[in-house]
């Protein structure tokens, strides 16, 4: 068994796409129209045919509420892999991200957290 798509709730898809891929370089995957939405995903260029990002809707009652909770408690939605956390830490910022915490080494980890625009804090983590 293996991971083949993990979601991330979001305000917006199309604003979601853009960052998303614009900003942090993921590549769209699959723009399928299903109604008002679509099943909209996102892969990392380096592994094309890896585990995709599905940039769900968050229109079901529960989202809004959850989101803002872990919002409001700093708790990031979800966590990405980088190689070199503070290299991708200024190029981000230089895109005009905002982080909640800055690289921060953590037991093994160095971890940084933004804002992704689409209602979610998203943690970058650096493996020792």
């Amino acid at each position: 068994m293996r991971i083949y798509v993990t979601s991330v709730l979001v305000d917006d898809q199309k604003k979601a796409l853009d960052f998303y891929t614009k900003t942090l370089g993921f590549e769209k995957k699959r723009d399928i129209p299903l109604g008002d939405a679509s099943w909209l995903t996102v892969v990392s260029p380096d592994q094309p045919d890896g585990t995709e990002l599905l940039l769900e809707p968050s229109g079901h009652p529960a989202a809004k509420p959850f989101k803002e909770a872990l919002v409001e408690d700093g708790i990031p939605f979800t966590s990405f892999a980088v190689d070199d956390i503070q290299a991708e830490f200024d190029r981000l910022r230089s895109k005009g991200v905002r982080f909640t915490q800055e690289p921060t080494e953590m037991g093994g980890v160095t971890m940084a957290v933004f804002d992704d625009t689409c209602g979610n804090l998203i943690q970058i983590v650096q493996l020792a």
